[in-house]
């Protein structure tokens, strides 16, 4: 049987501006919920899971990780800070540019700036294609979802009726979820990258920029994707009302 994940990244790069001004001086991971930061949250997961290194891509405010951080052995894990530059590289590209850093073997991925109190254990070893998501009831502030998942744990889009290669049955059966921002990924999803991306702004830049989203397509088309559904607590801290609701309920908690 194969081992859980050795490596994983946590996205931490953003400019987090629907944050501001909180985000003014403080990057978004670094705001603290329930009495600590957002990604020590996620760090104190992975070192659960017995991961040990870890890769936190920053830009924005990238000078206040280290001293938050220090080398990650208050958690037992490595971390090691990769700074991307003045420009965040988005999702896809900063996956790309931390992909060296990433180990040989499927690793985790995971956005800083959520909270959840999701198990990483319920993960699969290792996805059954290209990469596996965590998926979630759709939040009001979006409504429709990013995918459908099947009763099969397959990923299609989200506006699926009878995507090819499914029955009528499993398309009724689908349901619209959103993406948690945690995934689990094989080091082949980011091959052809430049054919999903195609003429985006930023994929011709050197690194390149681009976002995840149209490699998730690309892979869901393939039927490469599968994904499950977390039905615990998950939270997208998107703006200054809701790390403040989060944070009072975590409070309330303890």
């Amino acid at each position: 049987m194969s081992e859980h994940p050795t490596h994983a990244l946590l996205f931490a790069a953003g400019r987090g501006e629907r944050m501001r001004p909180l985000t003014a001086t403080t990057p978004k991971p670094l705001l603290k919920v329930g009495g600590k930061p957002l990604i020590v949250w996620h760090l104190e997961k992975l070192a659960a899971l017995g991961l040990r290194e870890v890769v936190v891509n920053t830009s924005w405010l990238a000078e206040c990780f280290a001293p938050a951080l220090g080398d990650g052995s208050a958690w037992g894990l490595r971390l090691h800070l990769l700074h991307e530059g003045p420009e965040p590289l988005e999702t896809g590209g900063g996956l790309l540019n931390a992909l060296p850093l990433l180990g040989s073997k499927p690793f985790l991925a995971i956005a800083a700036d959520v909270w959840s109190d999701v198990d990483l254990h319920t993960l699969p070893r290792e996805p059954a294609g290209l990469a596996h998501l965590l998926m979630v009831a759709n939040p009001e502030h979006h409504g429709a979802g990013d995918f459908a998942l099947d009763e099969d744990g397959r990923l299609h889009p989200a506006a699926v009726h009878a995507a090819p290669g499914m029955s009528t049955t499993a398309a009724h059966a689908a349901q619209a979820l959103t993406f948690s921002g945690i995934g689990l990924y094989r080091r082949e999803f980011l091959e052809g990258w430049r054919d999903a991306v195609g003429a985006l702004p930023g994929a011709a830049e050197n690194p390149p920029r681009f976002k995840l989203r149209p490699l998730f397509d690309a892979a869901i088309a393939r039927g490469a994707i599968s994904g499950q559904r977390h039905t615990g607590l998950w939270a997208d801290v998107g703006s200054p009302a809701r790390l403040a609701a989060l944070d009072a309920a975590l409070l309330g908690s303890c």
